[in-house]
């Protein structure tokens, strides 16, 4: 499973960018693959599995994107059908790119398994359905958890909940759910905070623009990088203010691996690509033709590039004392060449 994979994995979240056309789905795929995600992920809902048809429940006026914006007049327009997942899923398949879903209720999760789906995702604003999500975890898949608007003590009982059914392939991602997320409220620090306390991977669903943020979160050990996709922003659709393009997605994951490649480990050693620099460090030779028995000064001995002398920190105990034996000029000072 892509989860268990030790590298950063990239989620093109295609969410209603699609924007009702099964034809632009596909071509959000084909994107998405050919800007290196590794998965594509969906929505799977209807309006009616969301909310009521009344007009009392909408968007606070105030709101960036939707303000006002009835509640079930916004799923019906962002939901991906139900009828599109197989042919969708199996061109991610053919793709190479791992297709998977967020279920929003217990029905999407029977669907979702008839199609095999091979992990799953819980939505930050689902995560108090302590029943959602023991369904998703008790088919034994991974399981991707956002923690966006959620409180620490929920977070700590959905722990719970995924671990007593015995999965233990959970991966929480840290998340802001506003849209667009501004960086400062990222707080990426808390990456760790949720790793070492929890002991699971940790990610980022990550709703701001450019690449930044995400690249940041890699270098704190993020495993899961999930970003919004459209083909064209100028296009329009529910997602489009805070999603990527696909020239955009593929920079991030270009500069995803580059950030994921440098990290290496604690362990402080020369590389080998260093050595070429170490030889030609600064060292100790003598810079003049001298004669056994001539004072070593600051005119004779110089600390000079390569570095097949002595290393120049051994200048003070060697200024003063003599020259054992004749050197001509250009040769390699040791201590041993040195004497009272």
């Amino acid at each position: 499973m892509p989860i268990n994979n030790p590298e950063v994995q990239f989620i093109a979240e295609i969410s209603g960018n699609h924007l009702g056309k099964i034809g632009r789905a596909k071509e959000l795929i084909k994107a998405a693959a050919d800007s290196g995600a590794t998965a594509v992920k969906f929505q799977t809902y209807t309006a009616d599995t969301m909310t009521l048809n009344l007009d009392k429940f909408k968007v606070t006026s105030g709101h960036n994107l939707w303000g006002g914006k009835k509640l079930y007049e916004l799923y019906e327009e962002a939901h991906t059908p139900w009828e599109w997942h197989e042919e969708l899923f199996e061109l991610c398949r053919k793709l190479d790119v791992v297709p998977f879903s967020s279920p929003f209720d217990l029905t999407a999760v029977k669907f979702l398994e008839s199609l095999d789906v091979s992990m799953y995702k819980i939505a930050s604003l689902e995560t108090s359905d302590h029943l959602l999500i023991k369904s998703v975890a008790d088919t034994g898949k991974p399981i991707i958890i956002s923690t966006g608007a959620t409180e620490w003590q929920e977070i700590e009982e959905l722990v719970e909940v995924v671990k007593k059914t015995g999965n233990r392939n959970l991966t929480l991602l840290l998340c802001t759910s506003s849209y667009p997320a501004d960086p400062i409220d990222a707080n990426l620090y808390r990456i760790d905070l949720l790793r070492q306390h929890f002991g699971v991977n940790i990610g980022l669903s990550d709703h701001t623009l450019g690449i930044g943020v995400s690249i940041a979160a890699i270098a704190l050990g993020a495993t899961v990088i999930e970003k919004h996709l459209t083909l064209r922003r100028s296009d329009g659709g529910p997602d489009a203010a805070f999603s990527m393009e696909p020239n955009e997605f593929k920079a991030l994951v270009e500069a995803g691996k580059e950030a994921y490649k440098s990290l290496g480990d604690n362990k402080w050693r020369l590389n080998a690509s260093e050595a070429e620099s170490r030889r030609l460090r600064r060292s100790l030779y003598i810079v003049k033709d001298v004669k056994k028995g001539d004072l070593i000064t600051n005119q004779n001995l110089r600390a000079i590039r390569p570095g097949a002398g002595c290393s120049p920190k051994h200048t003070p105990e060697l200024i003063g004392k003599y020259f054992k034996n004749d050197y001509s000029i250009g040769t390699p000072m040791e201590i041993s060449y040195a004497s009272e």
